[in-house]
This record gives C-alpha cells, structure tokens and sequence, in this order.
C-alpha cells in the first residue's frame, strides 16, 4: 500500500506590515484574537520564522544574512548574540521551578553573558529591587503569586539591558487582583525611557501608556496612531468595532 503525501499547508498571518519603531517609545498593539499581534510580537524576536520581508534592530538584520537579496538563515550563535539585544516577558512567565526569584534573574546572565556568580549577583539584585521583590529574592516560584512571578520575568528581561523590551499580553494568565501591579511595574520602565512594544487587552493601560497605539487585523495594520486619536476618534471600522467589544466606544454595528 502506497502512503499518501501530505503538503504542508502554509499559512500567511502576516500581510505587508511596516513597522518602524523609534528609540525611546512605547508602541502598544491591539487586535481582536487571532489578528497577529503575537506573531509579529514573536518574529521581532526571531521565535518564528518569517518567509519574507525584513526585521532589523539597531540596524542589525535579525535572524538571517542577505545573499544576492535573500533571505539566508544565520548561525544559531550570531542570532543568540542578537537577541540579546531584544527582552522578551511572555504571558505565562517561562520561570525555572527549580531557581529562586534571584536564581532566575542571574541564570542568563550567566548563561548568556557569561558572568560570574558575584557580577550576576550585583546586577539581579537591584533588578528584583526594582520591580518590588527585593525581599523575594530566595523565594522560589512555588511560593510567589502569579504577579509576582511576571515581575521577576519583567526583572530576568531587564536585567540583560535590552534595547528593546516586547510584552506578550503580561497580564493575561493573572487574577484581576494582580493585574495592577505588574501594570506599575511597566508603566515605571516606560518613565525611564526603556523602548518597548507591549501587546495588552488592557484598554485604558493602552491609552495611558503609549507614544503610539497600532491595530491589527486578520495579520495587517489597519491604523496607527496618537492614543486619544485611536481611542476618541478612530478612523477603521475594524478599530471602532474593536473598541466597541471592549467597552470603550458605544457600540456598533460594524
């Protein structure tokens, strides 16, 4: 019997995205589910792999060389050092159970950047600090509340001095009660004019924190702009009809 061959189906979630994002700025993306925020959150970062197109960072091309104007997968080592550059807080934490708060923090400074204990140490320490743990820090996650874990994944991020910080939907796997404070911790890194772009269904957050505000679509950005733009006068239908789900604009039949 002759096994059938399957292609593999290729699905296009992206659609011509242009995105520049200046130092200094805090870039917020909506969208309803499924609209690719993550996605783009997730190639800026070279955790998925992009078919066409270009992402630089710090004029870096991330991910891939150019030869004869394509796309070449780099080593494995190259892109490492690269992403360095880009701190990544996922929804979920992503904390090793078997690290304390402190342990966590140090781990990829030493790991990635090769540090010693007591140099890891001097930095994690203001890090957790910094976030509100400072009397956390021999606590392991079994023992921390879901805010406080996303803190010490903010403080792991910060630790390695990213030019960029990427927020994946930070409060969403929290209770409503925590919610706030891992919101504070952000809104303190953005004052001190770290550049991040932060997916969040947190609306008001949204309006409050961001330089920019940019809506996605179906894998496309329908509108970009100022937060009292986007939230008073939105431009897309798609926006409004957003916005209106989230309770931010009457609603609409769009």
């Amino acid at each position: 019997m002759r096994g059938q061959r399957h292609e593999k189906k290729v699905v296009e979630v992206l659609k011509g995205v242009n995105l520049e994002i200046h130092r200094g700025e805090t870039v917020v993306i909506l969208g309803s589910s499924g609209s690719g925020k993550s996605t783009l959150l997730r190639c800026l970062n070279n955790l998925e792999t992009i078919e066409a197109g270009r992402i630089f960072v710090n004029d870096h091309l991330i991910g891939y060389r150019e030869q004869n104007g394509q796309l070449v997968k780099e080593k494995a080592s190259i892109t490492a050092k690269k992403r360095t550059d880009l701190g990544m807080v996922f929804q979920h934490f992503n904390l090793f159970l078997n690290k304390t708060a402190l342990g966590n923090v140090m781990a990829p400074l030493r790991d990635v950047k090769g540090l010693s204990a007591d140099a890891a140490r001097s930095i994690a320490i203001p890090h957790l600090e910094l976030v509100g743990l400072g009397d956390k820090l021999d606590n392991y996650p079994s023992k921390l509340s879901g805010g406080q874990k996303q803190r010490v994944a903010i403080a792991r991020a910060l630790a390695m001095k990213p030019s960029v910080m990427l927020f994946d939907e930070p409060t969403s796997a929290l209770d409503p009660e925590l919610v706030g404070e891992v919101l504070s911790v952000i809104q303190t890194i953005a004052a001190q004019g770290t550049t991040m772009v932060i997916v969040t269904h947190e609306m008001q957050f949204a309006r409050e924190i961001a330089d920019r505000i940019v809506v996605m679509d179906e894998g496309r950005i329908v509108e970009e702009g100022a937060p009292e733009a986007i939230f008073t006068a939105p431009k897309h239908a798609k926006t409004r009809a957003l916005l209106s789900r989230s309770g931010v604009l009457p609603p609409t039949n769009v």
